[in-house]
């Protein structure tokens, strides 16, 4: 006669593995937008494809951002949860992350608006490539400004529950490499110290955001330098530009925010 308790333990590991492929993006060749709302543009992610490290031109970056939530009486799963739930009220103001409405559940194709300097308002997405209780992972759709990764998680330290930003990351082409070293490594760091110092303040606490970046590849990989024809902050300013031409200057402004006067 079976052994009942033996025929579970078989099953276990089909149960887990089942359970770990929920947590994980079909795979797609190309991304598709079922939901677009209004005032934004879906000009850089449908028909594109997601893109990792591999596929970068620039040096390869691991960045990390992390807040201890000390105080706080919350678990890395209450955290997460509240972190995919409120996703986009935790960035800085000028982003705007328009997630559907399966929110960031696996395979979820995101819309991005950021803004650049001279108030180009740069159009992109990212996949939702995992998730699960405590942590959940988005990849970047071609033409944003890098290739790669950002893993958003909490976990316990020493009774302490902390928040993190992890980037695995190239810039997607030569010209995004450029603004790296000018000014867009110092626009990241402040852009995701902020969203955890939003983060840390939802819980009631005024933590500090530790940082560390660290160069695990030096060179460019030139044979990626094609990427640039996939830009999305030239693609978005040739498409605002077009825009204007057809529907003029009032609309626009009513349509992606006219930018700030000087006393």
């Amino acid at each position: 006669m079976a052994d009942p308790s033996r025929d579970s333990g078989a099953e276990q590991p089909h149960v887990e593995a089942a359970r770990d492929a929920a947590n994980w993006a079909k795979a797609v060749h190309r991304l598709r937008v079922s939901e677009v709302p209004d005032g934004v543009a879906n000009i850089n992610v449908s028909g594109r494809r997601a893109i990792g490290p591999i596929q970068g031109f620039g040096r390869l970056w691991q960045k990390t951002y992390r807040v201890p939530l000390e105080g706080a009486a919350v678990s890395p799963a209450e955290v997460v949860a509240v972190w995919k739930e409120r996703f986009s009220s935790f960035w800085p103001s000028g982003s705007r992350f328009h997630a559907g409405l399966s929110g960031m559940a696996p395979g979820a194709v995101v819309l991005l608006d950021q803004m650049l300097p001279g108030h180009l308002r740069m159009s992109s997405g990212v996949l939702v490539l995992y998730a699960d209780e405590e942590s959940f992972t988005v990849m970047a759709a071609e033409g944003m400004p890098f290739a790669g990764w950002n893993t958003f998680s909490a976990f316990d330290a020493d009774g302490v529950t902390v928040a993190q930003v992890q980037l695995l990351m190239r810039a997607s082409d030569p010209l995004f490499e450029v603004a790296m070293i000018l000014f867009a490594h110092r626009m990241e760091d402040r852009h995701w110290q902020r969203t955890l110092s939003n983060l840390a303040a939802h819980f009631g606490v005024a933590g500090v955001v530790e940082h560390r970046s660290v160069c695990l590849d030096p060179r460019w990989q030139w044979g990626k330098a094609g990427n640039i024809r996939y830009n999305s902050a030239v693609r978005s300013g040739l498409y605002l530009a077009g825009h204007w031409t057809r529907t003029g200057a009032g609309t626009l402004r009513s349509a992606f925010g006219a930018p700030r006067r000087r006393p």
